[in-house]
């Protein structure tokens, strides 16, 4: 029996945009048919061995009164029995399978080897999203904004178009030549959305199984309130959700049109969420737009109505239609000219245009003193004249944000090379010219 004595400090949790599911407290609540709870037991059992009421009630995201009619069940129906147990009832009998119950369990793994969390059913998620979709702040200020990007060295004038863009909430381009930092532009945007998010780590539709939460892309809360914390008179929390910072999804050229899809695993049976899906309430930034493996147009057709009404249609592999919400912003960043990828009427459905211009000569001063600060070596500005007068102007090289990065890195790697110290010189830094410029004037 758990002694409660004085209170502990817990994690910080972020603020919510809408209340957290609370945690069902029957059978009937968690919205699932019995057969599913009764596979998803079963299952769970098997690979477990043997498992207490309370443990397997963690592991699936439930409090053990949503699951207790289920063990009974297999009590009665001798698939399960008690292997020992203890005074407090139920939560702490340990349950296994009988030899009928493993027989059974083999049956319902032909249907699908889904284990883990119970799944959330498609509606409480879809009434949750249209909540939260309704309650985003929008509080995209100049101060604000300046602070998210404070990392990158950036005009008023691009901070300026970013703001709006983020508080219409909508798609936008970001683009302009190569090495400019639109990635990173990009990405930092997440860096403007406030509160958590609630992910459901698999949801059911139609019986169904899709599974949600992906760990590269999601990050957890530090603390989640569970249904022990109703034993100290709080509120717990839905298991089968997760706390969540919002998402921030990149994909580049590999994507291809089959990862807007659900994804369908022939040996586990049931289905994967497209990465649409899994960055919903966050940033999904497409990179490199225009060079994925499918065409800019075939890319925007197969997203024209959920950039207008918010709606996902999916795919089940029966061909059933599954009407998914569009909670995010889709970031397109390209090198290339937008107006050469699609015509003015996808344009249109881009609200927001960001031109990532380059560095100033002050910009570029600016970029390179931060990337000697972060390498821990000396800053002198005579450098960068001498390497501007000596270098870029006479072969035309253009200046761009990436630049200092990659040739201060360049020279340090020379320096070594050579048993030198690390540290700038003028003669490195030609030489990491040398190596990273392509000359167009030079001819075999």
């Amino acid at each position: 029996m758990l002694a409660i004595t004085a209170p502990t400090a817990r994690p910080a949790r972020g603020a919510s945009i809408v209340p957290f599911p609370a945690a069902p407290r029957t059978l009937e609540d968690t919205g699932l048919p019995f057969d599913l709870l009764l596979q998803l037991v079963t299952k769970t059992l098997n690979f477990s061995g043997e498992m207490s009421g309370a443990h397997l009630g963690q592991v699936l995201g439930l409090p053990y009164s949503a699951i207790e009619p289920v063990l009974m069940h297999l009590k009665q129906t001798y698939l399960a029995e008690f292997s020992g147990g203890g005074l407090t009832g139920g939560p702490a009998f340990i349950y296994r399978l009988t030899e009928a119950g493993r027989q059974r369990a083999l049956l319902y793994l032909e249907q699908n080897h889904y284990v883990g969390a119970a799944p959330v059913p498609f509606q409480a998620y879809d009434t949750y999203m249209q909540a939260f979709a309704y309650a985003m702040p929008r509080v995209a200020t100049r101060d604000r904004v300046r602070d998210a990007f404070r990392r990158l060295v950036l005009s008023q004038r691009v901070l300026d178009q970013l703001g709006p863009a983020m508080n219409g909430a909508h798609s936008m381009f970001v683009y302009g030549p190569p090495g400019n930092g639109k990635t990173v532009i990009s990405q930092a945007i997440r860096n403007l959305l406030d509160g958590e998010i609630a992910i459901p780590q698999a949801l059911v539709f139609d019986g169904q199984i899709i599974k949600l939460y992906d760990p590269a892309i999601h990050e957890p809360s530090p603390y989640h309130k569970t249904a022990d914390d109703l034993d100290i008179g709080e509120q717990a929390e839905d298991g089968r959700w997760l706390a969540c910072r919002r998402p921030l999804a990149t994909v580049g050229g590999e994507l291809e049109l089959t990862d807007l899809e659900l994804s369908y695993s022939q040996t586990a049976k049931f289905y994967q969420a497209p990465v649409q899906l899994v960055a919903n309430g966050g940033v999904l930034v497409i990179d490199d737009f225009g060079r994925q493996k499918c065409s800019p147009v075939a890319l925007l057709n197969r997203w024209i109505t959920p950039l207008e009404s918010r709606i996902d249609y999916l795919t089940l592999n029966t061909g059933q239609k599954v009407p998914v919400p569009f909670v995010l912003m889709v970031v397109f960043a390209t090198n290339l000219r937008p107006t050469e990828l699609v015509d003015e009427a996808f344009l249109r459905r881009i609200h927001y245009k960001v031109f990532a211009e380059s560095p100033t000569t002050a910009d570029f001063k600016e970029i390179f003193e931060r990337c000697c600060d972060e390498r821990g070596i000396d800053y002198d500005e005579s450098l960068i004249d001498g390497m501007l007068r000596d270098v870029y102007e006479p072969r035309g090289i253009q200046i761009r944000g990436s630049h200092p990065r990659d040739l201060i890195d360049h020279a340090l790697s020379l320096a070594d090379y050579h048993g030198q110290p690390r540290q700038l010189t003028p003669a490195l830094l030609r030489a990491a010219c040398d190596g990273y410029f392509v000359d167009d004037g030079v001819h075999e």
